[in-house]
């Protein structure tokens, strides 16, 4: 574990006040498009929860001085109308609790879908990078709490401000010190909360990789992905281990902070008690001595009272609001759409381009590095494949096959060259089009714990309630048997993770994943990168024997380690560290003697053996 971050220079208090307000106009807009009426609801609550403690101060005073004057009627009549006040206060209160927590939940939906509504819509490399993973935890963390926090805490610094005026307008009338020393004495607790606020959050962020960890951790040790090698393996006492020394780690760090915290909030709060009773001991002196009425006394000490704690809430208010607004600006910076990219990397010339005369894939001289790296994973290669062609990418692991597929796709942009299609540029071309032609299997397929139907229809969404069509995309795939045993068919639940699922082996799931890939029919470029890994040798065989039957006319690509499938390609492409280092058939690459012949009698000893 990282140590401790090191305290910054020391924030100067007028940025902090304006850091305070930074995000407040944007994040009360969020609230109020979310929930416009409850928020004008809160609102005019907050307003009557500032007046109304002042009018029951005031019948306090009248009812004292009721006493002293020995009237009944006036006594019970300022007592009625203190009781009707606590009333209207007291009905006030609730409906602020329940508005807050119906605009809470309706706010936190709203925020959640558009986080995960930006999450849809990024790109791949967006996804396999760390630092994005980061910035994703600091805009989940607290994010459909914190706006209305913010707004919440708004609407406090009104309610305090107006409460304020009043009780010091109350105050005026006994003394204007009183009013000062209510002013000053609550200030240094409100700085030392703002700069520990401030610390909190600075350390919150800066362990946001730990944080991450910490959940990999729990979500190893707790799911049904991992049970069968942590019980296997014995990693149950290692893995726990270290989650339990990192949980230890952050709790330390926590308990430091709000322990330092708490002395301070206690030693400078001794200074506001100390104001508080010194005006008590003046006020009281004054009553003895005849100066100052038993009912002036009582709404002075009153007025003091709340006018303190009113002053207290409103700078804690600015506290509270410097730290929502930093947890804001993580929530904004994910959000925000970022800035257009310049025309600088070439991107912009290489549209400009006029479309080529074919018909089919092209790979000009294209590159690729994966963010962050330096290495090539693809590097000079420049590929035709004809439409209707049927081509087999052959290679050791991390040779650059299944990055080929992802440029292809469109999963990444080439780093340098492009890819076409049909002669025009991919980048050009309308993502949502390019993806209805496009259907692809990856090695890494998904398995969806959700009803086999929905396993398979995600292959096209559109086609989900299509009956025929899944039930053709089932045969084509192979999956038969696997819906047939099933207790209730295509509606029954996958995996483990739900009620009455059911768990499927390596093999089964591969032939769902292959009915997915089949369920685009309109799809005129099918691949499929290694998907039936788990299957064994005749099985894959007839996987592929179905597959070049049922792809007949269209573009075919497939990834295989076993060469009976892929010799019966049209085409073979022999692909080493990132580069294409062979291409032909079969036969003619075996004639040759090179990288792919070496390949084949490895695999064929391994066979005859």
């Amino acid at each position: 574990m990282r140590p401790l971050p090191e305290p910054k220079k020391r924030v100067p208090l007028r940025a902090l006040l304006t850091q305070s307000f930074e995000h407040a106009p944007k994040t009360i807009a969020l609230v109020f498009r979310s929930a416009p009426l409850g928020t004008s609801v809160l609102l005019a609550l907050t307003i009557a929860n500032a007046i109304v403690p002042l009018g029951i101060a005031y019948v306090g005073k009248r009812i004292i001085d009721a006493v002293v004057a020995r009237d009944p009627q006036a006594g019970l009549r300022w007592v009625m109308t203190e009781l009707a006040c606590v009333a209207v206060l007291a009905a006030c209160q609730q409906g602020t609790s329940y508005t807050r927590q119906v605009v809470g939940g309706r706010l936190g939906l709203d925020i959640n879908l558009s986080i995960l509504d930006k999450a849809v819509g990024l790109d791949l490399k967006d996804f396999e990078d760390p630092d994005y993973y980061d910035r994703l935890t600091k805009a989940r963390r607290e994010a459909s709490s914190r706006p209305l926090s913010v707004v919440t805490r708004s609407f406090q610094l009104v309610q305090n401000t107006l409460s304020l005026l009043g009780y010091a307008a109350l105050l005026l009338q006994f003394s204007g010190w009183a009013v000062g020393a209510l002013l000053l004495a609550a200030i240094p607790a409100t700085i030392a909360e703002m700069r520990f606020s401030n610390q909190a959050f600075r350390l919150r962020n800066w362990r946001s990789p730990e944080s991450r960890k910490l959940m990999y951790l729990e979500y190893v040790l707790a799911n049904d992905e991992h049970a069968k090698e942590v019980k296997l393996y014995e990693l149950g006492p290692l893995l726990l281990g270290r989650y339990r020394e990192l949980g230890e780690t952050f709790f330390e760090q926590d308990t430091t902070l709000a322990a330092k915290s708490a002395r301070w909030a206690y030693v400078l709060s001794l200074i506001a008690t100390g104001t508080f009773y010194a005006c008590y001991a003046t006020m009281a002196l004054a009553a003895v001595h005849g100066s100052l009425t038993l009912g002036n006394m009582t709404l002075g000490m009153v007025a003091f009272r709340q006018g303190q704690q009113s002053f207290q809430s409103l700078l804690g208010a600015f506290g509270g609001m410097y730290e929502d607004n930093l947890y804001m600006s993580n929530l904004f910076s994910f959000l925000d759409p970022p800035e257009v990219a310049s025309s600088a990397n070439g991107h912009a010339a290489v549209l400009d381009v006029p479309p080529i005369a074919e018909k089919g894939i092209r790979f000009e001289d294209v590159g690729f590095r994966y963010p962050g790296r330096d290495e090539w994973a693809l590097r000079h290669v420049s590929v035709f494949i004809p439409a209707g062609q049927s081509l087999a990418l052959v290679g050791q692991n991390g040779a650059g096959k299944t990055t080929f597929i992802k440029l292809l796709t469109r999963l990444y942009e080439p780093t340098e060259g492009r890819v076409l299609l049909d002669g025009k540029d991919l980048r050009a071309w309308n993502e949502s089009e390019l993806r209805r032609r496009v259907g692809v299997l990856f090695q890494d397929f998904a398995q969806y714990q959700l009803a086999a139907r929905e396993n398979i229809g995600f292959g096209s969404v559109k086609q989900l309630e299509n009956g025929p069509q899944i039930d053709r995309a089932v045969e084509r795939g192979g999956a038969v048997e696997v819906v047939s045993q099933l207790q209730e068919g295509l509606e029954t639940p996958l995996g483990r993770w739900f009620t009455k699922g059911v768990e499927l082996s390596g093999g089964q799931w591969q032939k769902i994943a292959l009915a997915r890939a089949f369920m685009r029919e309109d799809a005129d470029i099918l691949i499929l990168d290694e998907p039936t890994a788990a299957l064994d040798a005749e099985a894959e065989h007839a996987v592929f024997v179905r597959f070049r039957e049922l792809t007949k006319g269209k573009t075919s690509i497939l990834i295989s380690h076993r060469f009976p499938t892929v010799k019966m390609a049209d085409r073979i492409l022999v692909i080493e560290k990132g580069q294409v280092m062979e291409e032909g058939t079969h036969a003619s690459l075996v004639e040759k003697g090179g990288r792919y012949a070496q390949l084949f009698a490895l695999q064929a000893q391994g066979y005859l053996s």
